[in-house]
């Protein structure tokens, strides 16, 4: 098996990785060894992949992307047609994954992510969820249960909550009535249904 490191053939296939490796940790004002540190790598190992001599591996993409505040996307070179900055009303189609509704609230291709989202009351409550990256919630109509780790908090319209989501957690509406949030997160370009949804039930993860 080869290692994530040296994955053979990769090379041909990511040919710009290496120049926009480079250039993205100087636009991130990143010195080589502090960008390595927070990608767990070595100041060499970085080296060679900013010089071509070894490509990445997807988990190394993720961590620099994350790192460069950019997308996968971008590390790789791929061109992303011009965006609109302001997303109208009627653009924001629903979606519905694990029993909630997410409509988009920003454009796609982004580093964040940004939903509308409704969480009905019942669904969902006991799913643990941990993943990389950081959410932010809004609570805009309706009381949301939220419990971080070990601790429990129910979150009024107007309350809002910041934390990173390899913390466990928990989200649930506590009324009848549903919970409405506004809600962003740093998951690069995952599928709306792969958010903070976790297995749906009767799924194994």
């Amino acid at each position: 098996m080869s290692s994530p490191e040296t994955d053979a053939g990769s090379a041909e296939n990511l040919p710009v990785v290496a120049p926009q490796l480079r250039a993205l940790r100087r636009r991130s004002s990143l010195t080589l060894e502090a960008a390595a540190r927070a990608a767990g790598l070595s100041a060499a190992h970085l080296s060679r992949l900013e010089t071509g001599q070894r490509q990445p591996s997807l988990p190394m993409l993720l961590a620099l992307a994350r790192i460069y505040g950019t997308t996968v996307s971008e590390l790789l070179g791929e061109t992303v047609a011009d965006r609109d900055a302001v997303v109208r009303a009627p653009a924001m189609e629903p979606t519905c994954a694990g029993g909630w509704t997410y409509w988009q609230a920003g454009a796609p291709g982004r580093g964040m992510q940004a939903l509308r989202v409704h969480v009905p009351y019942g669904t969902q409550g006991d799913i643990v969820r941990v993943h990389p990256g950081e959410e932010w919630l809004y609570v805009l109509k309706g009381r949301l249960h939220l419990r971080l780790g070990d601790t429990a908090h129910v979150l009024a319209p107007g309350d809002s909550a910041h934390f990173d989501s390899l913390t466990p957690h928990r989200l649930a509406a506590a009324d009848h009535g549903g919970t409405e949030l506004l809600f962003v997160h740093t998951l690069l370009q995952s599928p709306i249904a792969a958010l903070c949804l976790g297995p749906h039930p009767g799924e194994t993860s």
